[in-house]
């Protein structure tokens, strides 16, 4: 039995009239006929009595009826979850990222991520925390990676997850660029490009503080915010920059990135990283991937 044959039978069966059926399955009466009598040849039995005026059901039609209908309803339903799964909106979850998150921590994260959740569609928005929080608050985002700050909305989870490591990005073509490490004194006469503070207050303070942790001045040559910018502006010799290592992420040739010495060898914890979130909104997904960013965070640390 093919199940063309049962659909041919059934809608035969139950309107009692070739024309009717043909209209009802979108076939020709022929075509309904040639599949019934294949059907009956299969099955060594006459299952409906034609005459020129009349179609009714001989005993075996109607056994053959009781048992198919349900198989076919079955099938039915069947494919009907399927064609269901298939236009279903994929669950989504938006994240925020500054720029050094999203080049280093995010590509570690969203791994794992998606050996535990492959259905997942997450979207990455990367922006200044400055920006990424009013966009938590205002429900366009589920989970963002900050600098975090004095004063932020008491509505929101904030967990410090590391410290990033601090290098030096200089020109290729600069007496600098051979050294094995760089030190605070030897950026003395170097120009450095340095973030405007309103927009990216860590980068901006971490210059200024190790400088006056020493009893100095930078020699600020340019302000510049986006990273790709600061970069690509060291690429072209206008000066050196301090920057979070996973900023070295960023492909742009006539840059080395040089490790950033610090006297007392203590790391310089000023360049934190957090992940924040709404204390009210209940989120699996986004809490699928908090456990898994505290489970491995120690490891993710090891390359930041």
């Amino acid at each position: 039995m093919e199940l063309e044959q049962l659909r041919c039978f059934v809608a035969v069966a139950e309107e009692l009239h070739f024309g009717r059926a043909a209209q009802k399955t979108g076939m020709l009466p022929a075509s309904i006929g040639r599949h019934i009598r294949l059907l009956e040849e299969s099955l060594r039995t006459q299952l409906l009595s034609r005459t020129t005026r009349s179609v009714s059901l001989t005993d075996d039609g109607v056994s053959l009826l009781q048992e198919v209908r349900p198989l076919l309803g079955r099938l039915d339903e069947v494919a009907e979850k399927f064609r269901a799964a298939r236009h279903r909106p994929s669950a989504i979850l938006r994240i925020g990222a500054i720029d050094s998150a999203a080049a280093g921590l995010l590509p570690l994260l969203l791994q794992d991520f998606r050996e535990a959740a492959p259905d997942v569609i997450t979207q990455i928005i990367e922006d200044k925390s400055v920006r990424l929080i009013p966009k938590l608050l205002a429900g366009r985002l589920d989970l963002v990676l900050i600098r975090p700050r004095d004063g932020i909305s008491r509505t929101l989870n904030v967990q410090l997850l590391f410290h990033e490591t601090a290098v030096v990005a200089v020109p290729m073509g600069s007496a600098l660029a051979g050294r094995s490490e760089i030190t605070v004194q030897d950026l003395a006469e170097e120009p450095l490009i340095v973030p405007e503070r309103r927009s990216r207050p860590h980068s901006h303070d971490l210059t200024m503080g190790l400088f006056a942790d020493f009893d100095m001045r930078p020699r600020v040559a340019q302000i510049a915010d986006e990273k790709q910018t600061i970069i690509n502006l060291v690429a072209a010799g206008i000066g050196s920059a301090i920057v979070p290592r996973w900023t070295s992420k960023l492909a742009v040739s006539g840059v080395s990135y040089i490790p950033l010495a610090h006297p007392s060898g203590s790391p310089m914890h000023r360049l934190p990283l957090s992940a924040a979130w709404m204390k009210a909104v209940r989120d699996p997904l986004r809490d699928t991937m908090l456990a898994l960013l505290q489970h491995n965070v120690a490891r993710y640390a090891e390359f930041a």
